[in-house]
């Protein structure tokens, strides 16, 4: 077993729900095992994302985005499933990490500047 740490941006979105929704959310992150992240199979995956390695669990509604250190799993984000940030993190599409966490009318903002 794992000891999971979250961004500020995956402790955000956790909050947003209730107690109960929070432990049924999280169980499936804090359930994996080594033998899990060295053969990934669904609805765990693995890619690269310049020089990290991150790994996507997906869990109900959501998707964890997470890092292993050591004996530690570090959830960077959060991220509702079919949503926009969910796809440009998954497609490594041209959006920072920072631009990811910002309100939703900034992203939507970011957006518009990529096409001018």
């Amino acid at each position: 077993m794992y000891q999971v740490n979250f961004s500020e941006q995956a402790m955000h979105e956790l909050n947003r729900l209730d107690k109960l929704a929070q432990l049924d959310a999280i169980d499936p992150i804090s359930s994996l095992k080594p033998a899990d992240l060295a053969h990934p199979r669904e609805p765990l995956g693995q890619f690269r994302r310049g020089q990290k390695t991150l790994y996507r669990l997906r869990a109900g509604d959501f998707r964890f985005y997470f890092e292993v250190h050591g004996e530690t799993l570090h959830v960077d984000y959060i991220l509702h499933r079919n949503s926009l940030e969910d796809f440009l993190l998954r497609n490594k599409l041209p959006v920072s990490e920072q631009q990811l966490v910002e309100q939703h009318s900034k992203f939507w903002k970011y957006l518009e500047s990529l096409t001018k």
